[in-house]
């Protein structure tokens, strides 16, 4: 009995640390988080950007449902060329900052389906958490499948849409109640930066 426990042991001390050996974190300089917003009726759109973000990744090459990724996003940082703009966004009509200073994201599963991959898991904005899935591709080492081993640069991207109201943001202007739309396009744009060496 001991054997057989001890063997288990082993075998999942070696799983987490081949899972622990591909961390990857977000190159903030050369990756996005930036979204739309159509309005009168899609006559034009806002669009703009969150510039500070981060996110934990663990890749895994050979079985990538076993990979898995949490990020956070700075609702302060959010910029869409027009200070004034940005500001009211970032009050109780909209985002909320101070009471909601972050938007998060945490995985709950990874799936390929008819070659594609799906990313399921909670996303919380403005106190309200929702399940979500979309499809997301991968670029770069990530996808070389000759690749001896995952290594940055890897590229992840995806497109998906949210309802702003679904997550109590449903702020409209007394003026013209159709003037902003309720669908916000999200593309993401993430390129996994070099794991810092550890400490000596």
């Amino acid at each position: 009995m001991f054997k057989r426990i001890f063997a288990i042991g082993m075998v999942a001390a070696l799983w987490v640390a081949a899972y622990a050996a591909v961390p990857m974190s977000v190159d903030p300089a050369h990756s996005n988080v930036s979204f739309s917003l159509p309005i009168l009726g899609g006559m034009s759109k806002v669009t703009g950007k969150f510039g500070q973000f981060s996110a934990d990744i663990h890749f895994d090459e050979k079985d990538i449902t076993k990979s898995s990724v949490t990020a956070k996003i700075k609702v302060d940082s959010i910029s869409t060329g027009i200070g004034a703009r940005d500001n009211h966004l970032k009050t109780a009509d909209f985002f909320d900052v101070e009471k909601y200073p972050e938007i998060t994201f945490t995985s709950k599963k990874v799936e390929k389906k008819g070659g594609k991959y799906i990313l399921t898991g909670d996303f919380s904005m403005h106190g309200v958490t929702k399940e979500i899935s979309f499809p997301f591709t991968i670029h770069g080492n990530c996808a070389d499948k000759k690749a001896a081993a995952v290594e940055p640069p890897c590229g992840f991207k995806a497109t998906l849409q949210l309802n702003r109201k679904d997550y109590g943001i449903a702020y409209e202007r007394k003026d013209n109640l159709d003037f902003m739309g309720d669908v916000v396009d999200i593309d993401l744009n993430i390129l996994t930066a070099k794991p810092r060496p550890a400490a000596k």
